[in-house]
């Protein structure tokens, strides 16, 4: 069980490497002026969109894996509260991923329409939820 949890932090860091740093490439792709940088930002964008689906679908399978491990080895586990929490906050980093890989498409095809003042506050969306994350899975709050 430890190296299913191993494996699943490991690929949540490098999800979350992805989730942190392209919507930072968004904010330099919407400001940039010359047409060179912006295809050299066009070709990041795309790679780091690869990883980041390597991380999160690693992070997703290796989490469900651990969670199945925590739920055979005591049905309870499943009923708590703070775990109900924990994966729809999952869920909506899953949004927030797909979200990430349509505006992908959309710099990719010159269609941006969002500012970067827009795509800076967009960024801080994932730092909130990993918070969020974290101090649920370490403090488990009893709730009923």
């Amino acid at each position: 069980m430890l190296w299913l949890k191993a494996f699943h932090i490991i690929f949540v860091v490098t999800w979350f490497a992805g989730l942190f740093y392209l919507p930072r490439l968004f904010v330099y792709h919407a400001e940039a002026t010359e047409a060179v940088v912006r295809e050299r930002l066009k070709v990041m964008q795309r790679r780091l969109l690869g990883i980041t689906h390597i991380g999160g679908a690693l992070a997703l399978l290796f989490g469900a894996l651990t969670l199945a491990a925590f739920a055979h080895a005591s049905t309870a586990y499943l009923q708590q509260g703070w775990l109900h929490a924990k994966l729809a906050l999952v869920a909506l980093l899953v949004v927030y991923h797909t979200l990430l890989a349509r505006m992908t498409r959309e710099f990719a095809r010159d269609a941006n329409r969002r500012s970067s003042r827009w795509l800076r506050i967009f960024n801080e969306i994932p730092a909130l939820l990993l918070i969020a994350i974290v101090l649920l899975v370490v403090l488990k709050p009893a709730w009923n």
